[in-house]
């Protein structure tokens, strides 16, 4: 049965960290749901270049954490800015790290983690200016590529998604390429 992920993102996701990682749970099985605060399709960035406009598949409104295995949340500066700003968004992650179930969180992400008062005692990583807000959400923030701290998986930038990717589906409990096969 394949597994059902949902990934949280509005207008100013860092392109590649929405669709690279959706790319890699759809070749290995996966269900990939984008959820998105408004309907339609949401602007996304390749650092401050406007990319393409990607499809939403249910609005926050609409999205049940229950029927989820797993979360992903994308980086990009606006993009995570404004989702922190969503009590719906901060509500859906609770409900995921409630149920223990897995996260795979990369670049500017953590400020959804922070806000959602679930960094406090993980060691994780991030984009590097927002190092100190983990540090100061009590974080243990590490400059890697990739770190895994039991549901939770981080990644700093696009430059890590390969070793990101390799993890989340670890994490997930998926197979890269299953697809394939």
């Amino acid at each position: 049965m394949p597994k059902n992920i949902a990934i949280l993102a509005t207008d100013g996701v860092e392109e590649v960290e929405l669709t690279e990682p959706a790319k890699a749970l759809g070749q290995a099985g996966a269900k990939v749901d984008v959820i998105a605060p408004h309907a339609g399709r949401i602007q996304a960035f390749s650092h401050f270049d406007k990319g393409d406009q990607l499809p939403v598949d249910l609005t926050l409104d609409q999205a049940d954490p229950a029927k989820y295995d797993a979360l992903m949340l994308p980086g990009g500066a606006l993009n995570a800015d404004q989702m922190r700003a969503q009590p719906k968004a901060l509500e859906f992650i609770k409900a995921m790290a409630r149920a223990g179930k897995p996260m795979a969180v990369i670049c500017h992400a953590p400020w959804e983690l922070i806000d959602a008062d679930l960094v406090r005692g993980k060691t994780l990583t991030s984009y590097h200016t927002i190092q100190q807000d983990v540090r100061n959400a009590g974080g243990n923030w590490v400059d890697r590529d990739v770190v895994v701290d039991g549901t939770l998986v981080t990644s700093r930038q696009p430059s890590d998604i390969p070793a990101f990717n390799r993890e989340m589906l670890r994490l997930f409990a998926l197979e890269p390429q299953a697809a394939m096969r």
